[in-house]
């Protein structure tokens, strides 16, 4: 991890849900998570990992507190501007990938590019077209996602969220639905965008030898951080 400005950070966070009973998913969380960082966040179903995730990632907003992207306070942000911050500061990966089966591979992970609009058609191609070839599927390219196994459409769908080269890579179990050899080339995919490309992935996941191969664990226990240990 660097000494350089956090990639994103929470400031006593917390997030209730307005019910005749009111619910606590997260309560006063302090956070914070650098550049080139590879951190699991573990704990019991309903301890609040879920939530946390969509905080940090600016799919939900708090209750109370700050989240910070960059150094930059989120806070009051409307849903435009919050959606572009998404959009060019982070690629989300989720237990179902929720790929577009009318689309083809590279035109779902062309459509994260479409949306930045930076760049042209051939561009966007291209780009498709390195991202398949360095997640092993460009042969796959043409095919729709109901062709696919589980596994490669999991890694289309990082492919997907590498699209607009974000820093943070925010992933909810994301083997989840795997079995153990893709659960396993899904684990090493990340680990190589932290080591070879200095990105930042939080995974939250429930399988214990995912979070054993990161280099933090977060482990929340009724929405707060019980534990914060790097290894």
């Amino acid at each position: 991890m660097s000494d350089a400005q956090p990639l994103v950070e929470a400031r006593g966070v917390s997030r209730v849900l307005q019910e005749a009973v009111p619910v606590t998913l997260v309560k006063n969380i302090d956070l914070t998570v650098g550049h080139g960082e590879f951190v699991s966040v573990t704990g019991p179903s309903g301890s609040g990992k879920s939530s946390l995730l969509y905080l940090l990632g600016l799919l939900d907003v708090p209750t109370a507190g700050q989240v910070l992207i960059d150094g930059h306070e989120t806070n009051g942000l409307g849903a435009d501007r919050l959606a572009a911050i998404r959009l060019r500061k982070i690629g989300f990966v989720f237990q179902f990938h929720f790929l577009l089966p009318e689309f083809t591979v590279l035109q779902n992970v062309m459509l994260p590019m479409q949306k930045l609009g930076k760049l042209n058609d051939a561009g966007m191609k291209e780009r498709g077209h390195a991202l398949l070839e360095e997640l092993e599927i460009a042969d796959q390219a043409k095919k729709r996602p109901d062709q696919l196994s589980g596994g490669q459409r999991q890694r289309v769908a990082i492919a997907r969220a590498l699209a607009n080269d974000p820093a943070l890579i925010l992933a909810d179990e994301p083997t989840g639905n795997l079995d153990s050899k893709n659960s396993e080339i899904v684990q090493e995919i990340f680990a190589k965008l932290v080591r070879e490309e200095g990105r930042t992935v939080i995974a939250v996941t429930h399988e214990p030898g995912f979070a054993e191969a990161t280099e933090r664990n977060i482990n929340l226990v009724d929405g707060e951080i019980e534990r914060d240990r790097r290894r």
